[in-house]
């Protein structure tokens, strides 16, 4: 959306088509030269910034850039452009839109219900702590991800339009405004925020920490972070890499990180463990998969005194050994039996390292299903590999380790192959391993507890869906890398509202009898958007009609009181009334 500037214009001494601009009235005067450029039925405005000298030739290149073009109903007036505003930064734009310019209905369910959730959590106060006077815009553009699952700036405006906001005044900023604030987001203030969120967090007593990491492919080509790496999507795009810790006991994220796609999970680990430390976490206990597992990351956990649940690498010799000791004595026991996890588990102690100074505890796992699932793979991949075998037979060809693991080559003097058979004892052995997997522990638990702690691990796989699916950030439409990061941060507040969200719905689930198919988050929000104040006489919002039986149970669920009570006078910021109980149903527009 552009917006009309006055501009007056006298003529330059001796320059033909040449004019210079004094921004006169309450704005700062800038002087430069401007020139016109006439194409087709437009007018555009170019700005003459500087000169390039070139002695070589003895002439001046001038540097220009476009700022906008004439209104075609007044030619002494202007439309400017996003450049406008870089070389004429002092400027007051109206980039935003009034309070009056603003759709007859608003819909207002989702918004109350995220104002509920951010009132809770502090994080308004928060907001306001680290980004002044735009802290309200961050809360908007949360507010944008999680209802319309959509990252692209440029619609932020339809949104906003037709939405409550917790802007000062409730003013819809334009695409090109979040544009500007998104490059202007700088790391402190993304730090400020995460120092004193955590430093919020309780402390008391034992947590567990769920942490883990996703890529995301990116095609821009001036953010560092990007680099190619190991992407989990499409492997021939660079990626970045973003980890979230997850507080798995109180259910809440923690903190995030951003780290180039070059760099592996297992390296950039023990960054994470000292973040953990600063920010005053002590009894902690860390809830990994297995592409953590390291020598050194386990020796670093326990040098800063961190327990650790973590999935041991099938392939490890000691935990094939393992498995081997105690295979056939617990698999048919009913009292090894997991039932809610349909497997059967034995506990042992063993050192897990020739050096390791103390016994761990192996937790050993067996299932009958993930036997014959993990079998029929196994099978299939056997018959891939003698498929291009076979192929492969007289003629010149080199097959990598996995297929020496599993068949005895033989090749002539040119490098031919020749002839190959199966390595029946290590195929045999394979299978026999098939169903089995073990979860190491630094501290006693038994083998239901170290499964109920490591199976909750799965919320941190459900929040990269989410963000990914329900955010709308598969991509992340961005060409700076001050655009990536603060992106990055608003998507991790975002979360952090819809994990809240998730858990309020699940937690009511429990308590019910039915399992209604509209409890999800995403039904909650289709179903709490329909809930809208239609303008009416006198500028004023009131609900159209009376709210159905699944909203009310909505909004029990995250503790909104949806008894509509008319108001004569209305409080808080213009457009809706943000107090717990949604009491108000006429405020002005």
């Amino acid at each position: 959306m552009y917006y009309i500037f006055s501009v007056t214009t006298t003529l330059n001494e001796g320059g033909h088509g040449h004019q210079k601009t004094r921004l006169h009235g309450s704005r700062p005067r800038c002087e430069g030269r401007i020139i016109y450029k006439k194409k087709g039925n437009a007018t555009y405005v170019l700005y003459q910034y500087a000169q390039d000298y070139r002695p070589e030739k003895k002439y001046a290149v001038p540097k220009r850039a476009l700022v906008g073009k004439l209104s075609t109903a007044d030619p002494s007036r202007m439309l400017p452009n996003d450049r406008f505003q870089k070389f004429f930064p002092d400027e007051a734009l109206p980039e935003e839109r009034g309070d009056a310019y603003r759709s007859c209905s608003l819909r207002i369910g989702a918004h109350v219900a995220i104002a509920k959730v951010v009132r809770e959590y502090g994080i308004d106060a928060l907001q306001r702590h680290a980004f002044g006077a735009d802290a309200g815009l961050v809360l908007d553009l949360l507010s944008y991800l999680v209802v319309e699952e959509e990252n692209a700036g440029q619609y932020y405006p339809d949104y906003a339009f037709g939405h409550p906001l917790f802007s000062e005044g409730m003013r819809i900023a334009s695409d090109s405004k979040v544009c500007r604030f998104l490059k202007s987001v700088t790391r402190d203030r993304t730090a400020a925020f995460q120092e004193a969120w955590n430093a919020k967090r309780p402390k008391d007593g034992r947590i567990y920490i769920s942490y883990d990491s996703s890529n995301k492919n990116c095609q821009a080509g001036d953010i560092d972070l990007v680099e190619f790496g190991h992407a989990k999507d499409e492997r021939r795009l660079p990626v970045f890499n973003v980890a979230v810790a997850y507080d798995k006991t109180n259910r809440v994220q923690l903190f995030y990180e951003e780290y180039p796609g070059s760099v592996t999970d297992v390296s950039q680990f023990v960054y994470m463990v000292d973040k953990v430390v600063e920010y005053g976490y002590k009894s902690v206990g860390f809830v990994l998969d297995r592409g953590y597992f390291s020598k050194k990351n386990i020796g670093y956990m326990e040098t800063n005194g961190l327990a650790f649940i973590i999935m041991a690498k099938g392939c490890k010799r000691l935990v094939s050994s393992l498995v081997e000791s105690v295979r056939g004595t617990f698999e048919t026991d009913r009292d090894c039996s997991i039932r809610s996890y349909r497997v059967y588990g034995k506990t042992v102690r063993a050192k897990l390292y020739e050096d390791d100074a103390r016994e761990r505890f192996f937790h050993i796992y067996f299932g009958v299903s993930r036997q014959s699932a993990e079998r029929e793979q196994l099978e299939r991949t056997l018959d891939r590999m003698r498929l291009s075998l076979d192929r492969a037979l007289g003629a010149v060809a080199t097959f990598g380790k996995e297929y020496a693991d599993r068949f005895e080559l033989a090749y002539d003097r040119k490098g031919t192959l020749v002839s190959y058979a199966e390595r029946k004892d290590l195929v045999r052995r394979e299978l026999d391993l098939c169903g089995y997997f073990v979860i190491v522990t630094s501290e006693e638990m038994t083998a239901t507890q170290t499964l109920v702690h490591y199976k909750g691990r799965d919320v941190s796989e459900k929040l990269f869906c989410a963000d990914k699916s329900f955010l709308g950030s598969r991509s992340m439409r961005v060409q700076t890398e001050e655009s990536l990061r603060a992106k990055l941060f608003v998507e991790f507040v975002a979360l952090i509202v819809r994990n809240r969200m998730y858990n309020l719905l699940k937690d009511t689930m429990l308590r019910m009898e039915t399992r209604p198919n509209f409890m999800t988050v995403l039904a909650a929000i289709r179903e709490l958007e329909k809930m809208e104040m239609v303008r009416r006489s006198g500028g004023l919002y009131r609900l159209d009609h009376a709210v159905t039986k699944q909203r009310q149970e909505h909004g029990r669920t995250h503790d909104l009181p949806l008894r509509i009570k008319p108001s004569k006078k209305p409080e808080g910021l213009p457009g809706i009334n943000r107090r717990e109980a949604f009491s108000v149903t006429d405020v002005k527009s």
